[in-house]
């Protein structure tokens, strides 16, 4: 009887431990995915306007993606104690600069976007993508 009492113990123990393990994390093209999916759900975009616009969007996240991966690096600079102040000035303007650079390409193709897409469904898509963000990080906030 005490080897069962042990060994059911052992057994909720593991399984209480796998609930709250992370789940396996989505791969770029499942992110994707899902939000081409939530963007066209809550926009109504046709197939032919879904059909141009997302090869153009995700175009744009891949060059911010890259920005913003140059400015990690420079954060990861940061983090060492001994450097310069000029060193830590060249660090925030660079991480100033990437924004900067992030904010241009977003009005670059906005610019490409309007000769297909009406103002109010840019609106709409800009809308849905804040909200599929935080849809998507529901989860993980603290209650």
């Amino acid at each position: 009887m005490m080897y069962k009492n042990i060994l059911l113990t052992i057994i909720l123990s593991i399984s209480s431990i796998s609930l709250f393990a992370q789940k396996p994390r989505m791969s770029r093209e499942e992110f994707r995915h899902c939000q081409e999916k939530y963007i066209k759900e809550q926009t109504g975009l046709t197939q032919q306007e879904a059909q141009q616009f997302f090869p153009l969007y995700f175009e744009l996240q891949d060059k911010k993606d890259a920005i913003n991966r140059q400015a990690w690096a420079q954060m990861r600079k940061g983090k060492e104690e001994n450097l310069s102040e000029a060193e830590y000035n060249k660090i925030v303007e660079e991480i100033i600069k990437a924004r900067i650079s992030c904010d241009q390409l977003d009005l670059e193709y906005l610019h490409k976007y309007q000769k297909f897409l009406s103002s109010k469904q840019i609106f709409n898509i800009q809308r849905a993508e804040m909200w599929f963000h935080r849809e998507l990080l529901k989860p993980h906030r603290k209650k």
